[in-house]
């Protein structure tokens, strides 16, 4: 299928990023999984070549586009290079944290951190979950408490990606009282650096092994007021603006995921011969190849089509949960099909297929585990 959503800036863009992510990201790539996570020189790399700013204004030294269609391009680019866990940080920094920063914060915080984080030279995180909670925001129990003019954060958070590379941490914390969520938390921006942060270890994970993910403390961490996003205690309110891109972020991924896996799988049943011919040319191999091939088409059109809405601010937060758990789980479902298809070698760590079936599994669960995406969509449609 065709796809009519990039013009020829966006087809110039891809082949500047294809050069990126060959250059930069796979040659180290297989160093960077033993150890767990990526050189941090990457991300001013990343920065340098125009990566993680698009829609960041000139004057902080971004691209000044805010178009969705230069970040889904990237993601498409890793994930067809077989490189996905070394981008995910990226993606983190480019399209999750920054946002924050962009829609919600003052001109001061933006002249102190915009620079920084389009150049790649500070690299941001986003710390949600606690080790007693995870999609319940509602029992996050990390406090951020008034103290003169500006706030004592205590708390722990875990599974942060960029945690052990990250300099600014937006930490979602109670400042309110007790009580719900929409009414009690606020977002409050931890450098690295302040007195009473501390990192965890690296946490070692079943798959995305160059990612780093870890958990983080906060012990009587001092910051000013003006570490404060948005307004205090509409925390729940900004996140829920926000989520939507994200979840659209891993969406596009896991799509392009499952697309990488599936070239591979095809060439792969075109080369392999089993009992004196192709193994593609077994009808199972073909009905199996054909489903695969329909599903990722009907999927992209999907995609594309809230990219589209994403352009103009119509995506809405039920939409985004639909692409979200339908491409997890139809990544879930390549994937497996796929490893299959390649027999005993696609289960060997140096097939690209078996690391990418390991690697995708997370995406059912993280920006919200597809059950919740699903509890998300039914909730909108029944008004409850």
């Amino acid at each position: 299928m065709q796809r009519t959503i990039f013009n020829d800036e966006h087809d110039m863009f891809r082949d500047s990023a294809r050069t990126f992510v060959e250059r930069e990201l796979t040659k180290e790539f297989k160093q960077w999984e033993r150890c767990g996570i990526v050189d941090k020189t990457v991300f001013k790399k990343a920065g340098d070549a125009g990566i993680l700013s698009f829609a960041v204004p000139e004057r902080f030294g971004g691209g000044g586009h805010p178009d969705f269609r230069f970040n889904t391009i990237f993601l498409e680019e890793v994930c067809r290079a077989g490189v996905m866990s070394a981008g995910l940080g990226i993606s983190t920094h480019a399209d999750v944290v920054l946002p924050y920063f962009l829609k919600y914060g003052t001109q001061a915080q933006q002249e102190r951190w915009l620079p920084g984080l389009a150049a790649g030279d500070l690299v941001g995180a986003i710390a949600m979950t606690e080790p007693n909670t995870g999609s319940d925001l509602a029992a996050i129990a990390t406090t951020a408490k008034p103290d003169g003019d500006g706030y004592v954060v205590n708390g722990s958070k875990v599974f942060i990606s960029n945690g052990i590379n990250s300099d600014l941490v937006i930490v979602v914390c109670r400042t309110g009282s007790e009580g719900p969520a929409q009414r009690s938390l606020s977002l409050i921006v931890v450098e690295a650096d302040r007195q009473g942060f501390s990192r965890g270890r690296n946490l070692d994970k079943i798959g995305q092994h160059a990612a780093d993910t870890a958990e983080l403390f906060f012990d009587n961490v001092r910051v000013p007021a003006d570490n404060l996003i948005g307004d205090q205690e509409r925390g729940f309110y900004q996140l829920m603006a926000m989520l939507p891109q994200e979840r659209l972020s891993i969406a596009v991924m896991a799509l392009a995921h499952a697309r990488a896996a599936f070239d591979e799988t095809l060439a792969y049943c075109k080369e392999r011969h089993a009992f004196g011919q192709p193994i593609g040319s077994f009808q199972n191999s073909r009905f199996q190849l054909a489903t695969m091939r329909t599903e990722l088409d009907v999927a992209q059109a999907f995609v594309d089509a809230q990219i589209t809405a994403h352009l103009t601010g119509a995506l809405t937060g039920e939409e985004a949960a639909q692409a979200k758990w339908w491409c997890a789980e139809l990544n879930n479902r390549v994937l497996q099909t796929c490893v299959q298809l390649h027999g005993a070698y696609g289960y060997m760590e140096e097939c690209a297929v078996g690391r990418a079936w390991r690697d995708g599994r997370a995406m059912s669960i993280y920006g919200g585990t597809n059950e919740i995406m699903k509890d998300i969509i039914g909730r909108r449609m029944l008004g409850v």
